[in-house]
């Protein structure tokens, strides 16, 4: 009779099917037909144009679904904007109810949820009933806490608005719930559309929507494809869109929403460093790969794709790997003991293999297990990639499905330098004993996530999101409410457009005038050397220069404009900055971005305070210049200086006090919420109050630790130019501070389409605002503008606090477990 040690050792697992009635019966009941909720009613299923519904793991039909057309959409946008107001006045209280009773529901139907899940995704059985379900009641939990909390933590703020919600097929259920919660806990309604292979899951919480009495209207449903996601995000009374999907996507979207005034976050593609140092604990990092790129068949946005591993263990863990990646078991995704399903659905499987035939077609080594996949149905094996380098297709590209790269590094920096050697940001995992080296390098790594001897970690308490061109905006946190929440008290900006083209007849203030970079060039009357200039000696060409990298320069162009007097005469001249002279501007902030943000947050405070001082000590020479080019009266010349050295003093205090938080994550590990800087930012002041404006950007840039690039007031641009000298005497490093004078809106669009700068804060007309967000499509960059809405540059309560510090940061959580 065989030993027991002898049975375990050879003991084949038997399958151990969920049972898939209970879902099947309620895709019967709507005769497997769908068609959309909203207004709190289904529609009728239209099969004109419908979509079917596969089973990726068995190449069968589920169901079909409506495609929402254009006017259904309108419909539903209708149906959210009339709930609006009603759902507002629910109060906090009502609404977290509401929310509560969404997240019983969920726990009560878990089974349900979690079997049409699996069917719909192809993703297996496990990690939908032990994984997303519960992650997704969660997130209803946890909001339905902030909708009672908001009106003391958040006063002065509201929704914004009605919210286009567009999410992914890797997560359907669970992306619903991270889009849906916060909206719904902040007073917003919803218009979400669900993935086109996905749907299921997020149709069948609309029924929950109904049974637990959410008002009518407030959540609301869409079928489609990517023409009913592009419908719905360019809708004209939808005041946000939320989407998670691929970097392309998002592009497209940035592009779409430029100048509407709606407000957007993506959450976008990745291609995230998984980094073992040779003091990991390697058993524990090989079933962190399985974690990171086998989890969900590898169709994870923040999947670990490239392993990043210390010289000198490299065969080992490929050993090791290739090991584990043998005992892998693939099959139906409702056997509760499968390790993997299937693929979403066949385009993207073919998407997978070309990419690796490509990779391998580079001189990749390629490793499969040996055991062979399903033959029916979207699966594809886990794979290992060896010999790849740094700028190979396979480094870089995002793959989206179970395909892991394994490139090496000699010391920590390299390892950072390999992590950041990528167009994406948004996760990154560290494998060390040392704790001083994992949050070492876990600050210096360019992600909106980083896990520490752990994966894939994620909660509702945590914000998710990302850098670089995986996108912007957090979901999750008290970070992720504020992309849901604006000031109450200034216009709704999609609204305010609205109202100011009917005024206008859909002209752009903009035509037919100078403004924002169309100031005139060549010769105007103006004092030159050698002229009698009135004291019996001759004048001296006084002409401002750029300042660049701490030092004043001449424009690259050698073109001026002629500043003038509120009456036209002219007063000086100043360069006309182009795109070179932008460049250098950038390439000094960049130089001095690492060192400036490196700085201890109590030097930054001590250098805006120093700053304060000096420009205190001048005020009379800037209140005199206040009053010859805006023509400013002597008692606002000085309250403007009075304001802009106290707003200073503000940023000062507030350089070492805009701290982080410690998330209160249900797991045992620490997870640290850090603001980060965001980099290297544009400023383009506006026109109006142009030395207080200058410096109520410049201010919280700098105090967060942020360079900056800064385009002054064009028809002032005097302010600017007289700060050289304070800047110079008030130790701010060289290239912390740039300043490029010229016209607004054409360096405002350089600024937007420079691949090296993360941030552009425009505030100017309304072309303005839709030139810079249309031009930071290309690496999706950050940005805020005002819409041409008017600002109140001298009202604290408007122009300063947390509000520029929460545009001036990024967080970064940090994960990091504890215990033996």
């Amino acid at each position: 009779m065989p030993h027991v040690k002898e049975l375990l050792e050879t003991l084949e697992y038997g399958p151990a099917p969920e049972g898939e009635e209970l879902a099947i019966r309620w895709l019967e009941d709507h005769s497997r037909r769908f068609g959309h909720f909203v207004g709190g009613e289904w529609t009728e299923y239209d099969d004109a144009g419908s979509m079917s519904v596969q089973n990726p793991s068995r190449n069968a039909e589920l169901a079909r679904m409506s495609v929402a057309s254009p006017e259904v959409v309108d419909t539903a946008v209708a149906a959210a904007r009339k709930a609006l107001p009603a759902w507002g006045k629910l109060g906090g209280t009502g609404r977290a109810r509401i929310l509560y009773a969404l997240a019983r529901q969920i726990q009560k139907h878990s089974r349900l949820f979690a079997v049409l899940e699996s069917l719909d995704n192809g993703k297996p059985l496990r990690e939908t009933r032990d994984l997303d379900i519960p992650l997704v009641a969660r997130h209803f939990y946890h909001h339905a806490g902030w909708a009672r909390l908001l009106e003391s933590h958040a006063p002065g703020y509201g929704p914004v608005g009605v919210v286009g919600q567009i999410i992914p097929w890797n997560f359907p259920l669970l992306m619903c719930a991270w889009k849906v919660a916060p909206a719904l806990a902040t007073g917003n309604t919803v218009v979400l559309k669900p993935a086109e292979f996905t749907p299921l899951t997020a149709l069948l919480f609309g029924e929950l929507c109904a049974r637990v009495g959410v008002p009518a209207g407030v959540v609301n449903i869409l079928t489609g494809g990517g023409e009913t996601g592009a419908a719905l995000a360019g809708h004209p009374d939808v005041d946000k869109v939320a989407f998670t999907g691929s970097t392309e996507v998002g592009r497209i979207l940035r592009r779409q929403t430029a100048g509407s005034g709606k407000r957007l976050t993506l959450e976008l593609g990745g291609k995230s460093p998984f980094l073992i140092f040779d003091d990991a604990d390697l058993d524990s990092a090989v079933e962190g790969v399985v974690d990171a790129i086998w989890f969900n068949q590898g169709q994870v946005c923040c999947a670990g794709s490239r392993i990043l591993v210390q010289e000198g263990m490299e065969e080992t863990l490929i050993a090791r790997l290739r090991r584990r990646m043998e005992n892998l078991r693939m099959g139906d995704p409702l056997d509760k003991g499968v390790d993997m399903g299937a693929i979403v659905a066949p385009v993207q499987l073919e998407r997978i293999r070309s990419l690796v035939e490509q990779g391998e077609a580079e001189g990749a080594q390629i490793w499969q297990p040996s055991w062979a996949v399903p033959a029916k149905g979207c699966f594809y094996p886990p794979t290992l990639c060896t010999g790849v380098s740094p700028a190979s297709l396979l480094a870089q590209v995002e793959i989206f499905g179970p395909v892991v790269t394994v490139l090496t590094f000699r010391t920590p920096d390299e390892a950072v330098e390999l992590a950041n050697n990528t167009r994406y940001g948004l996760a990154a995992s560290i494998w060390s004993e040392n704790i001083n080296l994992a949050l070492d390098i876990a600050p210096r790594i360019h992600a909106g996530t980083v896990w520490v001897n752990c994966t894939n970690l994620f909660d509702a308490a945590s914000g998710f999101g990302g850098v670089r061109e995986s996108g912007f905006g957090r979901e999750g946190g008290e970070e992720g409410l504020w992309e849901y929440l604006r000031p109450v008290k200034a216009p709704a900006p999609v609204a305010w457009l609205r109202e100011r083209r009917k005024k206008q007849g859909n002209v752009s203030a903009d035509e037919g005038r100078d403004a924002e970079g169309t100031a005139p060039t060549g010769l105007a009357p103006f004092p030159i050397p050698g002229e009698d200039s009135g004291s019996g000696s001759a004048a001296l060409d006084r002409t401002a220069k750029l300042y660049i990298g701490g030092k004043q320069v001449r424009p690259d162009g050698g073109y001026s404009l002629v500043v003038t007097d509120p009456k036209g005469h002219p007063i000086s001249e100043v360069p006309r900055g182009n795109r070179k002279d932008i460049r250098n501007g950038v390439e000094a902030a960049r130089k001095a971005q690492g060192g400036w943000g490196a700085t201890a947050a109590h030097t930054r405070a001590q250098i805006l305070y120093y700053l304060a001082e000096n420009l205190e000590a001048r005020s009379g020479e800037f209140q005199a210049r206040l009053r010859e080019v805006v023509g400013a009266s002597r008692k606002d010349a000085r309250a403007e200086v009075e304001a802009a050295v106290e707003r200073l003093f503000v940023y000062g205090g507030w350089a070492d006090k805009w701290e982080g938080r410690v998330h209160p994550t249900p797991f045992r590990n620490v997870t640290l919420a850090l603001p980060e800087p965001v980099g290297v930012l544009g400023l383009i002041a506006p026109p109006e109050r142009p030395l207080l404006a200058a410096i109520s950007l410049l201010a919280p840039a700098l105090s967060m630790g942020n360079t900056a690039v800064l385009v002054p007031s064009e028809p002032a641009p005097l302010l600017a130019t007289d700060l050289y000298q304070i800047l110079d005497t008030s130790d701010v490093p060289g290239g912390v501070v740039n300043i490029v004078t010229g016209g607004s809106r054409e360096l405002a669009g350089v600024l937007a389409l420079h691949d090296d700068v993360d941030g552009v804060w425009a505030f100017g007309s309304a072309e303005l605002a839709r030139e810079v967000e249309a031009q930071s499509a290309g690496n999706l960059k950050r940005t805020w503008v005002n819409y041409g809405i008017p600002m109140a540059w001298d009202d604290p309560q408007v122009a300063q606090g947390p509000a520029f510090l929460r545009h001036a940061t990024r967080i970064k959580n940090i994960w990091v477990p504890y215990g033996a």
